[in-house]
């Protein structure tokens, strides 16, 4: 009854729902797509027609228009969406799955290592921390499918659109560079997962993520539904892992609740604040800002004032949800660290890495099924994220520099470029060579996050971008004080960590075993 509420106000007011062909399955557009000039209530004003391609206007003022192909091509509007008689739920019903394509991120194994040790470290102390960098997480997910929803562009082609071409040779490159810091650490994570679960040398473990490649391609060959779909099984898959740990660990409730709350000792103790930091600045991946406003785009949403309106709202919902799964997991890793660790008797604080934590699970928690699962929920994490990464990797090029490739050829490179680095160093430095790479990998993607979050921001915080789709200015307020604050945690990490050694006092942690 809320979501119907909620979108009660934008149906009433759909009066351009039918200039929309949504006949088939739905990927035919009308090109009379009119402007997003609106009045506040949502109702246009003015209509400027698309419809005669000699006068090729832009469809906001402030982008160029230049006629080229929508984002991700083989699937913008391939998805059908429910005609506007239809109640509520099946609008709903029809983007639920793109939020699991962007909460993957959210629960990468690059994450793992920083939840593992403020648990290890510091029992549920750091679980405010967490909740903070999952609604950070959620505001800018929701700045970036507005931005596509609202200008028919994802991220990187607005840049493209926006900017002079020298700022876009460099986003792109820091974009590249964060795509290839993100797939590092999924090939890691996954290398990690078969050597724990099934003894494969860790050069090995790298060199087998190859067929995640095929994986994808096998996937998106059947439908970009069907990826959906595998993307939230592996999701339960890992929730359900964390359940079963979560029941063993048997945390204190009233510890843990408590945990969820603000304390002075994060800014007064250092060594947490170091370790809060890291929490925070690696959360927000900047391959997320551009995958989201590309793939929001494959529902066949009409491409009208009050079509937009409606999917900006169903899309919210979407991640939102998703996201909160992701919060969960988060939490979930952190307070199973806690209490098999943190509490145990006698506590053991200085777990070091992935590899430490799934070597004393089974003798924490008196069950080797615990370790068993957490090295599953390991591995599908590293393949969720995979899949996600290399699409971002398709975006990226195709938007910042119009550059058409063959999906599969732009797989291969994007993967090859993580395995050879990471199959070398496994092979010549082992666990201790791998574990540096996984932190090097989200140093990387600090560095790379203020240049993702600024565009994001701008674009959605001017008229002149997104018309009356731009943020309100208390919104615009937050959106740039969060990445003043993003950019200021970041910088703030990788000196320390340059100081240190380390990233989040990581760097030098052992097991004490």
């Amino acid at each position: 009854m809320v979501l119907g509420r909620l979108f009660a106000r934008s149906e009433s007011a759909a009066p351009a729902l039918a200039d929309y062909n949504n006949e088939g399955n739905g990927s035919t557009i009308d090109t009379s797509v009119v402007a997003v000039e609106v009045e506040a209530s949502g109702s246009p004003s003015s209509a400027t027609v698309r419809g005669d391609s000699t006068l090729n206007e832009p469809l906001l003022e402030g982008f160029k228009d230049r006629g080229e192909l929508p984002s991700l091509p083989e699937s913008n509007a391939s998805l059908s969406f429910p005609e506007e008689s239809a109640p509520w739920w099946r609008k709903f019903f029809a983007f639920m799955g793109l939020g699991f394509l962007i909460s993957v991120g959210y629960m990468d194994p690059g994450n793992w290592a920083t939840d593992l040790a403020a648990g290890s470290s510091f029992g549920y102390t750091l679980l405010f921390v967490v909740l903070c960098s999952s609604l950070c997480a959620m505001f800018l997910q929701y700045l970036s499918l507005k931005l596509g929803i609202a200008s028919d562009r994802d991220l990187a082609q607005a840049c493209r659109d926006a900017y002079h071409p020298h700022v876009n040779k460099l986003l792109w490159v820091v974009a590249e560079a964060a795509i290839a810091a993100t797939d590092l650490a999924e090939v890691v994570g996954c290398a990690i997962a078969f050597n724990l679960l099934l003894g494969i040398p860790l050069w090995a473990g790298v060199l087998i993520t190859a067929a995640d490649v095929i994986i994808l391609l096998v996937a998106e060959a059947r439908s970009f539904r069907f990826l959906e779909i595998l993307v939230g099984a592996l999701t339960a898959l890992i929730s359900a892992c964390f359940i079963y740990e979560l029941v063993k660990a048997q945390p204190d409730m009233g510890k843990v609740m408590r945990g969820y709350l603000p304390s002075k000792e994060i800014i007064t103790n250092k060594d947490m604040l170091y370790l809060a930091t890291g929490i925070l600045g690696a959360t927000v991946m900047p391959h997320n800002l551009y995958l989201h406003s590309s793939v929001i785009q494959t529902r066949a949403y009409p491409r009208t004032t009050a079509g937009r309106t409606i999917a900006i709202k169903l899309g919210l919902v979407d991640s939102t949800l998703s996201l909160l799964v992701a919060f969960v997991i988060n939490s979930s890793i952190l307070i199973v660290a806690a209490a098999a660790f943190h509490y145990a008797t006698p506590p053991l604080e200085d777990i070091a890495d992935i590899t430490d934590a799934y070597e004393l699970l089974a003798s924490s928690l008196g069950s080797k099924a615990a370790s068993i699962l957490f090295g599953v929920a390991l591995l599908a994490a590293g393949q969720n994220s995979t899949i996600t990464g290399t699409l971002s990797g398709q975006i990226v090029m195709e938007g910042f520099l119009s550059f058409k490739m063959r999906p599969w050829l732009r797989r291969i490179i994007t993967r090859g470029a993580a395995i050879v680095p990471a199959a070398t160093v496994a092979a010549v430095m082992g666990r201790e060579g791998v574990s540096q790479l996984l932190v090097l990998s989200q140093v990387i993607l600090s560095l790379t996050l203020p240049f993702a979050v600024f565009p994001l921001v701008h674009f959605t915080s001017s008229r002149k971008y997104l018309g009356n789709f731009a943020n309100r200015w208390y919104a615009s307020v937050i959106a740039w004080l969060l990445f003043l604050f993003i950019s200021a945690l970041n910088v703030n990490l990788v000196v320390q960590s340059a100081i240190s050694g380390s990233f989040g006092g990581l760097g030098h942690r052992r097991a004490a075993v």
